[in-house]
């Protein structure tokens, strides 16, 4: 049988509370359960395969109560496009009053754009940005797979 899932599917996060987490990503990522589960490993609970629903792509997270996973961050992140530099600022308001804002918007260079750090409830550093050009990075290099921007 043959598959279209291939290629870079998905990021899997072990976390302690799943509805936590599903509530976080929804409201600052706009995330959406695609699919729910409990697992077959042991030491898990639940499982839940969320996405924003623009490419086949999942953010898979894993309850577990022996989470010993060291958390993605404080430099490592996931790193989620929005629309406008106004959502972002609009998700900064929300994050600071929730006490999970991690680092500030700002504005850098191109291709890097406007961007802002969040910490989710496991202590995983969620990043939105707007106007980074890693989408056109990946259009010229489907184009031209021997010409990469250094």
């Amino acid at each position: 049988m043959m598959s279209d899932d291939t290629g870079f599917t998905h990021l899997a996060l072990q976390v302690c509370d799943l509805e936590k987490s599903v509530d976080f990503y929804h409201r600052y990522a706009g995330m959406q359960v695609i699919h729910q589960r409990a697992p077959g490993i042991a030491e898990a609970q639940k499982v839940a395969w969320l996405s924003d629903l623009t490419r086949p792509f999942a953010l898979v997270l894993v309850q577990s109560d022996n989470s010993n996973d060291t958390p993605l961050g404080p430099f490592g992140h996931i790193g989620v496009a929005c629309g406008s530099r106004k959502e972002i600022d609009e998700k900064v308001a929300i994050a600071r009053r929730e006490g999970v804002l991690r680092r500030d918007a700002q504005q850098s260079e191109i291709p890097v754009g406007y961007w802002a750090f969040f910490a989710d409830p496991d202590g995983n550093t969620l990043e939105l940005s707007f106007g980074q050009q890693i989408g056109l990075a990946i259009i010229r290099a489907r184009k031209s797979p021997s010409v990469v921007n250094r």
